[in-house]
């Protein structure tokens, strides 16, 4: 860990310890552990306890009769992840599985060791418990074309119903919106409590400009919003809070943490019967009677199954494993939203936000005593802009707008330039200057990037991370669209409601490396990009969902692992493209969607959701 980071996390720490024991006593403590219990099989083994993961548990073990474990690599999710405003201090800590990506010779110049810091939530609730809780559905398009790839039941119409019976809203509605959400499911989520005043000026320059304000879970999106949070009276709402804890209260649902599983087994007719993982330091192996359930990530299930051999061949082979089944599609197909975090604006003071006024003892009183203040939000993006696509169906928007209420030099590079992985000598050469100063960050990430990554295996020993290639802005349509999207950013802080009502300024001075470029011109924008682009962590789409047409398809639309038994992957993995926006709702959806399906297949009670 970063020393600078290291000294961050020990300034907070009786603040914290205070923190978490008032919300720990409200919230109720779980251990979510009956290792104590684990008999050596069950009706579906479930591996993976995150978004989708720790829905499809909850859901499956309603059914009585089926007995479901659930395994998870990770322990109980940290006390200090129920704070919002804690969550930069969640990255590379004890819930985090602390990867990064590979180097990369034409992106991340900026970052140290040209590469990114890859953060996924190592806990049960996965990366719901480390996330920025932002809640985005995605575009009615994104669903209308998964189903025109040749997945039947996977359109807006289909998946609608699901996000509305997860869904629990207790923010503000209209008559209109009120339509849009879900009321009573079991995640929560809310309207930001705590705002700056800055964000109605940005709300107020998305007006001027002719776009409407939306609300967040709109599928037609083209707009401007203030985000909205999974978090319950301005506590973090996890799965692990909307589902497992609800759910372990069931006879027939275990959950083991600190369970790492290194392989699925596979009988000689290729049916998944169970799997190997290692718990106590000790390895340990569990049987299905119905089915093997992979939700462990975009990351982690890709790794599972090429561990177990399915995957790539010639790959396989390489690292020694005994090839069960010829599947290329497995860790190709990468899908993230890159997202430009350093075109910064200063405003007048009394605007925006200190990141460091998190720690102060009267932020923290107003939080313990009213749920009120900076700590009820996330220390992250505060309002979101769809703009019309500058290509293609200009209704599917091609980039989503992110605005901060801060600069990534606000916390004179303590904090954010660390989590970040920011080279220090490109701090203190371009982002010193801004300490202390208020202002706002705002830039693009890319919604339908047509670039893709991969995930592969670095050994065969399942305790190394794989490795992970961005392999951001490959296409040449992607920096067009990305360009586009700078200057629509620029284009909003121009407007009257923050130039003149803010006195929004620009901080104009040229980026070390691409000094040599034009200022403004799309060269100079282009060497920005590929200088200071990092993550929204939003990585899907490794375990393509597909016909069996597609050579690269994983699963085909009951999400079945294609050529083998008994063996499903169910999360973000499985999006054959990723969504039109935040990707922790469009994952829990899958987990429910998946949950029908297999209760349907195995003639168990379907409870109609309503819509």
């Amino acid at each position: 860990m970063d020393a600078h980071l290291q000294i961050v996390r020990a300034i907070p720490v009786q603040l914290l310890r205070l923190l978490t024991v008032v919300v720990l006593r409200e919230a109720g403590h779980h251990t979510y552990d009956s290792s104590y219990s684990l008999t050596n099989q069950y009706d579906f083994i479930i591996v993976g306890a995150g978004s989708a993961g720790a829905a499809l548990a909850d859901r499956l073990t309603e059914i009585p009769e089926w007995r479901v474990l659930l395994l998870e690599a990770g322990g109980r999710p940290p006390p200090e992840s129920l704070v919002p405003g804690f969550n930069q201090l969640l990255i590379q800590g004890d819930a985090d599985w602390k990867y990064f990506t590979e180097p990369e010779d034409n992106c991340f110049k900026g970052f140290k060791g040209d590469r990114i810091p890859y953060p996924r939530g190592r806990a049960v609730g996965g990366s719901s418990v480390i996330n920025s809780m932002f809640w985005v559905r995605g575009n009615r398009r994104d669903f209308d074309n998964w189903e025109a790839m040749g997945n039947p039941g996977w359109s807006y119409k289909h998946v609608e119903p699901y996000f509305k019976k997860l869904e629990d809203f207790r923010g503000k509605v209209n008559r209109k919106t009120k339509s849009i959400h879900g009321f009573g499911g079991p995640v929560t989520v809310e309207n930001k409590r705590w705002r700056t005043k800055v964000i109605d000026g940005f709300l107020k320059a998305g007006q001027q400009l002719g776009y409407r304000i939306v609300d967040p879970s709109d599928p037609d999106q083209i707009g401007f919003s203030v985000v909205d949070f999974s978090s319950r009276n301005s506590v973090r709402w996890s799965t692990a809070d909307a589902y497992v804890k609800p759910a372990s209260s069931r006879s027939n649902l275990h959950v083991v943490p600190n369970a790492h599983v290194t392989k699925i087994i596979f009988d000689k007719n290729k049916r998944a019967i169970g799997v190997r993982f290692q718990h106590r330091r000790q390895m340990k192996s569990v049987y299905a009677r119905r089915e093997v359930i992979l939700s462990a990530g975009a990351i982690g299930s890709p790794q599972v199954l090429m561990l177990s051999g399915v995957g790539p061949a010639a790959h396989l082979r390489q690292h020694g494993i005994k090839v069960v089944s010829d599947m290329p599609g497995v860790g190709a197909n990468l899908n993230d939203h890159p997202y430009l975090t350093g075109l910064a604006w200063t405003v007048k003071n009394g605007s925006a936000f200190h990141i460091l006024d998190t720690i102060s003892p009267i932020v923290a009183a107003e939080y313990i005593t009213s749920r009120d203040g900076r700590l009820t939000s996330t220390i992250s993006i505060e309002g979101y802009a769809w703009p019309l696509a500058g290509e293609g169906d200009p209704y599917w928007p091609e980039v989503q707008i992110g605005f901060t209420p801060f600069t990534i030099g606000n916390d004179y590079g303590l904090i954010t330039s660390h989590v970040l992985g920011i080279k220090n000598k490109l701090y203190h050469d371009y982002f010193h200057r801004l300490g202390g100063l208020e202002g706002f960050s705002m830039g693009p990430f890319l919604t339908r990037p047509k670039s893709r990554g991969s995930i592969t295996l670095k050994t065969a020993n399942p305790l190394d991370a794989p490795r992970i290639k961005a392999n951001f802005f490959d296409h040449p349509d992607d920096m067009r669209a990305f360009i586009r999207g700078m200057r629509f950013s620029k284009q909003v802080a121009s407007m009257p409601a923050l130039k003149d009502d803010f006195e929004a300024q620009f901080y104009d001075v040229p980026l070390p490396g691409c000094e040599n470029y034009e200022k403004d011109s799309d060269a100079y924008l282009e060497c920005y990009a590929r200088t200071l682009t990092g993550t929204t962590y939003h990585p899907s789409g490794t375990c393509k969902m597909g016909p069996a047409s597609d050579p690269y398809s994983v699963v085909d639309h009951t999400l079945k692992v294609r050529g083998l038994k008994g063996l499903r992957v169910i999360d973000a993995s499985i999006m054959p493209v990723v969504t039109t926006g935040n990707t922790n709702a469009p994952a829990i959806m899958i987990g429910e969607k998946a949950a029908d399906m297999i209760k349907q297949e195995w003639g168990a009670p379907v409870q109609p959701t309503g819509y």
